[in-house]
């Protein structure tokens, strides 16, 4: 049987073999741009200019396209656009002006749908292969800092300065007759005093985990789908960032110090609502710095800190892997793509299905019945939180105006609502359901344990003599952790 040493160092040769690479830029200078490096030996692999996006405003979509939020901050007409690279060739980026300056973005795991929060609170939902803008609404009173979507894209997850996070059902913001923002909204979760550093969702516990950080020094884990609160993590520090590692169960949270905390990722269904105070919380130190960002890949942790560097951190146990050094500028976004991205096409077999990025649309289009022509919708719902009387009499004459594969498509949009209610509906009736069978199972331990003591009058003692082999660092801080709890 293979020891516990030799398991960690098979892992890290498939990363090895896998080939892994680290993209990161900053948002201070459009001259420092983009950086791509193997995660292996350190080698500059790619470099994009004039980019500067601020945190979570870089993402890629599908292993392919590299998109990135530019706000132009001095003097800009309009504020902001999204630039986006293949990265399988070098060409000019594919320039996308937006209405105003877009901030964080987030995508569908399949790359059709992308959303850009912006810095007035108003969100926006685009078709990246059609380059359709499906969506515009007031989602936040303040700016959007951070947006993400579940683990099955069913949920939209918003969070902005003031700490308050939003949960959106995706099936009522694609429907075009749903206008309103209380139709869409399914949740505001408010806990939060200060502005949201991290949002992670997990498929752990029926996909409904979410995990927020916070410069108030709190993370919370909630069930966004019934909307309550399971664990409230207290630091005496202010988190600025925050990692999920699914293969070890393990969540990072970068602080305003410069350390990296290490929480065990262990919440049950049946549990109530539960405050863990840490005095002594297990931390990783590498970094002189606050830390800017986090990202995790098959084995590894990688953090990025105001000191200018990127540190590779092996998570089984915590010792620092490979540093880099970035003097260009502060990391704001790290992303950990395949390595073969880079390549060029002529090396890969061609697909009859492409996938295909579009020019994105900078205001909303509606397709006019008689004639089928798209023109721009007016944008003052974007800025005005209540509709004018012209609006609503505008409405009522399109709509005694529709045509009858309108109408079918209006009731088809009702029936999906009504099925994603249904939906929702059982997956609250299955979370109930799970935690009524936790609670059996662990009285069934717990009357299975008496009754091994009961029978175990003269236990047999056995002491071994062989040395325990040492512990991984980081499953003794967590130990250590333990040991510290009153």
């Amino acid at each position: 049987m293979l020891d516990k040493n030799h398991q960690d160092d098979k892992k890290y040769q498939m990363l090895i073999e896998e080939g892994e690479a680290l993209i990161m830029c900053s948002d201070k200078s459009m001259r420092i741009g983009i950086t791509m490096l193997d995660m292996d030996t350190g080698e500059n692999l790619l470099h994009i200019p004039s980019c500067a996006s601020p945190p979570f405003g870089l993402l890629c979509l599908r292993n392919q396209f590299l998109v990135a939020s530019q706000i132009n901050k001095h003097g800009s007409v309009g504020g902001g656009s999204i630039f986006v690279w293949p990265l399988n060739k070098p060409q000019p980026p594919l320039v996308n002006y937006t209405v105003e300056p877009i901030g964080p973005l987030s995508s569908t795991k399949d790359g059709i749908y992308l959303v850009g929060g912006a810095l007035s609170g108003n969100a926006y939902i685009w078709n990246v292969t059609s380059g359709k803008l499906l969506k515009t609404w007031c989602a936040h009173s303040k700016s959007i800092n951070h947006t993400l979507f579940s683990d099955d894209n069913s949920f939209l997850i918003s969070s902005s300065e003031d700490g308050m996070i939003c949960v959106w059902l995706m099936i009522s913001l694609l429907d075009d007759e749903e206008i309103g923002r209380s139709t869409s909204l399914l949740h505001c979760l408010s806990g939060h005093t200060s502005s949201i550093t991290g949002l992670l969702t997990t498929p752990y516990n029926c996909s409904s985990i979410l995990i927020s950080s916070s410069l108030d020094g709190t993370c919370k884990v909630w069930d966004f789908v019934t909307g309550s609160v399971m664990q409230t993590q207290v630091y005496h520090v202010a988190i600025t960032s925050s990692a999920l590692h699914l293969g070890e169960s393990l969540l990072f949270y970068g602080t305003q110090n410069g350390t990296i905390i290490v929480h065990k990722l262990g919440v049950s269904l049946e549990e109530s609502p539960s405050i863990i105070t840490t005095s002594y919380p297990p931390k990783l130190n590498g970094h002189n710095g606050a830390i800017t960002s986090l990202t995790t890949s098959q084995t590894c942790l990688i953090s990025a800190s105001e000191d200018c560097v990127i540190c590779i951190w092996n998570v089984i146990n915590g010792e620092i892997i490979r540093r880099f050094n970035h003097q260009k500028g502060k990391i704001t976004n790290l992303v950990v793509v395949q390595r073969l991205s880079v390549l060029s096409t002529s090396k890969h077999k061609r697909v009859s299905n492409q996938y295909v990025v579009s020019l994105l649309d900078k205001f909303p289009q509606s397709v006019n019945s008689s004639s089928g022509n798209t023109t721009p919708l007016s944008l003052r719902r974007l800025h005005n939180e209540k509709q004018t009387c012209t609006d609503l009499q505008s409405t009522g004459l399109l709509r005694q105006n529709m045509s009858d594969s309108q109408k079918a498509q209006m009731r088809m949009s009702m029936d999906m609502q009504m099925k994603m209610e249904t939906s929702i509906r059982n997956l609250l009736w299955a979370t109930e359901m799970t935690k009524h069978v936790m609670a059996m199972n662990s009285q069934l331990q717990l009357q299975l344990l008496n009754l091994m003591q009961q029978r175990l009058i003269y236990p047999n003692i056995i002491h071994s003599k062989k040395t325990s082999r040492k512990k991984p660092k980081i499953q003794s801080l967590l130990h250590e952790e333990e040991n510290h709890k009153p």
